[in-house]
């Protein structure tokens, strides 16, 4: 994944993401929405058959959009982690359940 910083301005950001398509800016922009501070987040994927999209913050006065697109980040990957850890418990638990049927 390349990032590249399109605008950048005191409330408003637009990065364009190589690499990524629909799947992870749409993760992404849900993230950036649960943000009380963020006041709009869109992402745009030009073509399906381009590998770059454009993801778009604006936040709200006191907010930067740099510190809202790390939360963001993060909120994403303690979500990725949580969505592991019970996926491996289902799995135990399903093997455990078929190892006890034989």
């Amino acid at each position: 994944m390349e990032i590249q910083i399109l605008r950048r301005e005191s409330n408003e950001l637009k990065i364009e993401v190589e690499g990524e398509g629909h799947t992870f800016c749409n993760m992404l922009q849900k993230a950036l929405l649960e943000d009380e501070g963020v006041e709009f987040a869109g992402y745009n994927v030009p073509h399906p058959l381009t590998t770059k999209s454009a993801v778009y913050v604006r936040t709200k006065e006191g907010r930067r959009p740099e510190t809202a697109l790390r939360d963001a980040a993060k909120k994403l990957r303690k979500r990725s982690r949580e969505l592991r850890k019970a996926f491996e418990e289902a799995l135990e638990e399903y093997n455990k359940l078929q190892a006890s049927d034989s």
